[in-house]
This record gives C-alpha cells, sequence and structure tokens, in this order.
C-alpha cells in the first residue's frame, strides 16, 4: 500500500463509520461563476476569479470536506469555440476533466440562458456518460418563472439527475449542493488529508494570484493570453519568503501597459498579490515581479507544460 493510501485510509477511520469520496467536474461556458462556486464550496481560495473571459486555464482541484464525504471539485477551463492554440487546449482539458469525473455539474448563468456555448456544451454533454447534475448560477437577478423555464429547457435537452438553483457569490443554494454529493458520491476512502483544501503546487498557486492581480488591474488594456511563472522560491532564516515571478506578454506596448508611467502599474499588482499570497502562506512575502515580452508565447510547448495543459499539435 502507497503512503498516499495509508494516509487516506488512516484519514477515513477517524470520520467513524463509512466515508464516501470522489471528483465533481464543473463544467460550463466562460465567465458563468465556475472558479467562484469552487472557491464558495471549498470555502478557501483556491481557484482565480476575474471579469475577464477564460481566466481558469487548467483544471485545479479543490478539496472539501461535508460531513462523511470527501468531495474533490475539479474547476475546468470554460468551454467555447477555440480559435487558437491556447483555446484548444483549454476546451480539450476541460472535457478531459468532465470524462474523468465521478458526477458533473454544469454550470449555466441564468442571465444568459442557453444562448452560444451553453448549447454547444449541452450537445456535447450527450456523449458523456457520467451522472450529471444542472447548477442555475445569478439566480437572485432572475425571475422565477424565467428560472423554471429555463430549467425545464435544459432538462429537455439532457436527463440531468437534479436541477440547484444557486448563487455563488451568495451561497443561496449551495449547502443543497453539497448535501447532494456527499450523499451521491461513491463509499470510499478519502482520497486527501482532511486539511488539504487543494492540489495546486503553492508555487503554481502564487502565480495564479498574480495573474489574478494583473486581470483585475488591467482587464480592458491586456489580452488574457498574458502569463505569469514563478521562477524562484526561497525561505529565508527569518521565516519569510522571496518569491521572483515573471508576467510574460506578448508585445512591447503590453510591457509599457503592464509596468504602467513610473512603474506604477506593476507596483499595485505586486502590491495586491503579495498581500493575498502572504495570508495563504501566513508569514512574510517579498515578491518580485518581471516584465518579459516573448512573442508568440502561445505557440511555446514549454508554457503549456508549466500551464498543466497539453500541447495541441
Amino acid at each position: 500500500m502507497t503512503e498516499e493510501n495509508d494516509m487516506a485510509h488512516e484519514v477515513a477511520a477517524e470520520t467513524n463509520g463509512e466515508t464516501h469520496s470522489g471528483f465533481v467536474a464543473l463544467i460550463g461556458p466562460t465567465n458563468a461563476g465556475k472558479s467562484t462556486l469552487v472557491n464558495r464550496l471549498v470555502g478557501a481560495k483556491v481557484s482565480i476569479v476575474s471579469h475577464k473571459v477564460q481566466t481558469t486555464r487548467a483544471i485545479v482541484r479543490g478539496i472539501a470536506i461535508h460531513g462523511n464525504a470527501q468531495i474533490v471539485f475539479m474547476d475546468t477551463p470554460g468551454i467555447f469555440k477555440p480559435r487558437r492554440r491556447l483555446d484548444r487546449a483549454m476546451v480539450t482539458s476541460a472535457w478531459g476533466g468532465a470524462k474523468d469525473a465521478d458526477l458533473i455539474m454544469l454550470l449555466i448563468d441564468s442571465e444568459r440562458g442557453l444562448r452560444g456555448d451553453a448549447e454547444a456544451i449541452l450537445e456535447g454533454l450527450k456523449e458523456v456518460r457520467q451522472p450529471k447534475i444542472l447548477l442555475l448560477n445569478k439566480i437572485d437577478r432572475v425571475k422565477r418563472e424565467d428560472l423554471l423555464a429555463l430549467a425545464a429547457a435544459a432538462n429537455e435537452k439532457i436527463a440531468f439527475e437534479q436541477t440547484f438553483m444557486i448563487s455563488a457569490e451568495n451561497g443561496s443554494g449551495c449547502d443543497d449542493v453539497m448535501d447532494y454529493l456527499a450523499k451521491t458520491l461513491p463509499e470510499g476512502p478519502w482520497y486527501y488529508p482532511e486539511d488539504q483544501i487543494s492540489d495546486l503546487p503553492m508555487r503554481q498557486l502564487a502565480a495564479e494570484i498574480t495573474r489574478e492581480k494583473l486581470f483585475l488591474r488591467l482587464h480592458q488594456e491586456l489580452p488574457y493570453s498574458s502569463h505569469v511563472e514563478t521562477e524562484k522560491w526561497e525561505e529565508r532564516k527569518d521565516g519569510s519568503v522571496r518569491i521572483e515571478q515573471v508576467i510574460y506578454v506578448e508585445r512591447d506596448s503590453q510591457k509599457k501597459i503592464t509596468l504602467g508611467k513610473g512603474g506604477e502599474t506593476i507596483k499595485a499588482i505586486s502590491s495586491a498579490s503579495r498581500k493575498e499570497i502572504a495570508e495563504i502562506l501566513e508569514q512574510p512575502v517579498h515578491l518580485f515581479l518581471f516584465v518579459k515580452v516573448r512573442e508568440n508565447w502561445g505557440d511555446d510547448p514549454e508554457r503549456f507544460r508549466e500551464m498543466g495543459l497539453d500541447f495541441p499539435r
């Protein structure tokens, strides 16, 4: 038995009785609120959130305990019509995550309904064998009769096991989702220690946090193709950590925007990111950001590996 399995059995034994565990893939169109929902269900930040479409690139796993169940949420990239190599890799990753899960949750933005990418996702789900549940998000912004009509329209296309009406923003309906998952996932030992909330390495999460701050600050000015990598991570004797990260952009004009006049923009991004990373690590952080131009980095296999994506040929 492996050390990981030993740990899982030890954790399971502590819950006194049968335990449930499983992987739940959360899929949906871009900007439907998937990352916000995963953070809400896990009870901590494991996936970055911004108004920019396609913010989540690779599958992020957030781990939640509910009663005697350990639920591993797979926050997948938004599914949309791909135009470039990076787009194709993200969409492939999302569908791959769905097919590897024990259960699939489709999240639909109630305001947008089934228009556009949602319609295509419903068609794609017909080919996926796993049980599926439907989550209608942002219900506080839509009339009840419209929600019921939307639920009926979606259920006509796919045989969902259950439909939930929720708000990822304020948590409405989320406890019902967790109750359902806890009793529906198969019996079995937990996959992760009880205090683990994500399988994302800390240096990668730190890079994602900086990317989030970058997008929040430069939502209109900077393409979503910008990328952040943690290049150095040094634990210091005084208990602090020194982190060096590189922000990759594709053109000199984007570098100037990222730096800002007199370095004002990059300082603001660094300050916001450093504060959040320090809160997660619970130790002082010295964060140094560098901006580099790398033309056509979206065609570089190494960048895809860094993001946890397969490089599409």
